[in-house]
């Protein structure tokens, strides 16, 4: 299955070629501030692969807090956060928010809330690097 999404303005866009196709979506709520103030819902392919296109890289924003392993890939124009990268070992892992994917169902996606607040830097980069889309392509330039 491909799943197409993208900020609001479309500044950035992202295709995700989940394998093999899903019976349901998992989409985890992160609790974190951030996200809980952003709308981030989550979700990731461990054996997908994620395009993500920067239509003007001068206008994404690129935030990280904390343990600052994640950045978070924000439109500057419109203010959507689709994508979140974090590189691990000299690979990119990414997740997508499910909030910005286009026609797709939403009696697909498997909701539940996640905190990750107790883990240790270490833990956290072993999930990503376990549960996140692995192979992760950024192009910039319009589509």
């Amino acid at each position: 299955m491909h799943i197409h999404g993208g900020c609001h303005c479309g500044n950035i866009t992202f295709e995700l070629a989940w394998e093999p196709d899903p019976v349901e979506i998992p989409a985890r709520a992160c609790t974190c501030t951030f996200c809980a103030k952003h709308g981030g819902v989550w979700t990731s392919c461990p054996t997908g692969a994620l395009y993500v296109t920067l239509a003007d890289p001068a206008r994404v924003s690129r935030y990280a807090f904390g343990t600052r392993t994640a950045r978070f890939h924000i439109c500057a124009t419109c203010g959507v956060a689709p994508v979140v990268t974090s590189d691990i070992e000299g690979e990119t892992y990414a997740v997508v928010n499910v909030n910005a994917f286009h026609d797709i169902d939403p009696a697909m996606f498997k909701r539940a809330s996640a905190t990750f607040d107790t883990e240790d830097e270490a833990a956290r980069l072993a999930r990503r690097k376990r549960n996140w889309i692995p192979r992760v392509h950024m192009t910039s330039g319009a589509a």
